[in-house]
């Protein structure tokens, strides 16, 4: 995530698989972004691409 701060990034998708992981992450980096989750590649595209 710091890297995709310092490239300017302000929303990330994540795989569900890695809800678990959350707690790993500063609060406050992670906080500065617009976070949503897919379910498989299929959902990420349309997510990503704001389709519904």
């Amino acid at each position: 995530m710091p890297v995709a701060f310092d490239a300017g990034a302000k929303r990330l998708l994540l795989p569900m698989a890695s809800v678990k992981d959350i707690p790993t992450i500063p609060g406050e980096l992670f906080a500065k972004f617009q976070t949503g989750f897919y379910a498989d590649p299929v959902d990420a595209v349309f997510k990503a691409l704001g389709v519904q």
